[in-house]
């Protein structure tokens, strides 16, 4: 892996999440997870935002494995982006058979999640990711009633939506100009 990258790794009583994540791959993924949806959901996540992501997720329940595998991912791409300036917003829309889902976000440090979703784990996956993050995230369905599709086409809009924020730009784009910590 090369540019902007990470490697973490989060190890608790409950779980064992391990990320690789480049954030100017092309969309490759190897993820081992005890949660197949979970799988499914993170490989969807990673080919739509066309990051290359190795990740392994253990656990010892639903509940702390989705959240664990959220924080970490959302740690991890915080820590790959860096400092360097970004586009910082973006929104994309998809549709899944049924469902209509919209994205809309922005890597602000600000963090914030308003997300519609039938299933209350992904709905905590989606705040944990956005907090661990630093992003303001809004996901809204437009329309849809398979819950499979609804969930998949959140992550597939959220994947689409990551493209375009992280995408590297001249200036930052701020009316505060760069904001540094001390």
């Amino acid at each position: 892996m090369a540019g902007r990258v990470a490697t973490l790794e989060r190890e608790t009583r409950e779980t064992t999440v391990s990320v690789d994540l480049d954030l100017d791959g092309k969309g490759c993924f190897d993820v081992d997870c005890d949660i197949q949806f979970l799988k499914h959901m993170v490989e969807t996540l990673a080919r739509y935002a066309e990051f290359d992501l190795k990740m392994k997720a253990t656990g010892d329940n639903d509940h702390h494995l989705i959240e664990d595998v959220a924080i970490t991912l959302g740690k991890a791409m915080r820590q790959a982006i860096g400092d360097a300036p970004i586009e910082r917003m973006a929104t994309a829309t998809v549709v899944m058979d049924d469902a209509m889902v919209m994205t809309s976000l922005d890597l602000v440090d600000r963090p914030y999640c308003e997300a519609d979703c039938p299933d209350p784990l992904y709905v905590h996956f989606f705040r944990s990711f956005a907090m661990s993050a630093g992003m303001t995230l809004h996901i809204l369905v437009i329309r849809g009633f398979d819950e499979h599709h609804i969930i998949e086409a959140g992550f597939k809009s959220m994947g689409k939506a990551l493209k375009e924020a992280v995408k590297l730009r001249e200036t930052e784009l701020s009316n505060k100009g760069s904001v540094r910590m001390a």
